[in-house]
């Protein structure tokens, strides 16, 4: 057992504010990505720059860099429109900073999962859902949305993994999680080795949770789909 020196409860708290930070920016970066998606496979141009910008741009500036840009640029941008209506300074917290950081970052990723698993859906469903006379939100939500889930979920599930352990870049921004907290008590008890490996097993006991939370929907989102042998 790991003397953890009376900085269990610290570490506790930690690990709970990293599930929700994770889980945040899940929510938010696969709303992202599908919009993405969405914009990334419309007929119209523009909208297609739109989506290309987004996802080429959130793909290629490191997680950290978008973390500090969040939160050190967002206050201006804030304070500014405060500003028009006579109101003072204004900030983001750094919670809300690293849920849109890491949130915009995934939604990049997810964006090209998403419209991967788009292509591989025949048009003619489309069509036999047309001329069932079901509108083009309907095909959506019950022809297409059910087959593209099943199809990008090992890639979004991926993506997860690598989100959840950029979650320790929000702790150069002052989050209390897990990386923060083993940082705080490291400079207390000087004990460091102790605090990071502890630290390391709580990022793998969530990704061993993770991965089977993923095995099992992917278990239920598979069922009734016959598995063809090459």
């Amino acid at each position: 057992m790991i003397d953890l020196y009376g900085f269990g409860h610290q570490m506790a708290l930690g690990t709970w504010m990293t599930i929700q930070l994770a889980l945040a920016s899940l929510v938010l970066g696969l709303s992202l990505g599908l919009f993405g998606a969405t914009l990334k496979s419309s007929s119209l141009r523009v909208l297609r720059w739109i989506g290309d910008f987004y996802s080429t741009v959130f793909r290629g500036i490191p997680e950290l860099v978008v973390v500090l840009l969040i939160y050190f640029g967002s206050s201006g941008v804030l304070t500014a429109i405060s500003g028009w209506f006579g109101g003072g300074y204004v900030e983001l917290n750094p919670f809300a900073a690293g849920t849109l950081a890491l949130g915009i970052c995934f939604g990049a990723y997810a964006t090209e999962v998403f419209r991967g698993a788009l292509l591989t859906i025949p048009n003619g469903q489309m069509e036999a859902g047309q001329a069932l006379g079901l509108g083009k939100t309907r095909i959506f939500w019950k022809i297409i949305l059910p087959q593209l889930w099943r199809i990008a979920l090992p890639g979004l599930g991926n993506l997860f993994m690598v989100m959840m352990k950029d979650t320790a870049l929000v702790s150069v921004i002052g989050l209390e999680e897990v990386m923060r907290k083993a940082s705080v008590a490291t400079g207390v008890t000087k004990q460091p080795f102790t605090f990071y490996l502890t630290a390391a097993l709580i990022y793998l006991g969530i990704t061993v949770v993770a991965t089977g939370v993923l095995h099992i929907l992917e278990k239920r989102v598979n069922r009734g789909i016959r598995r063809v042998n090459a």
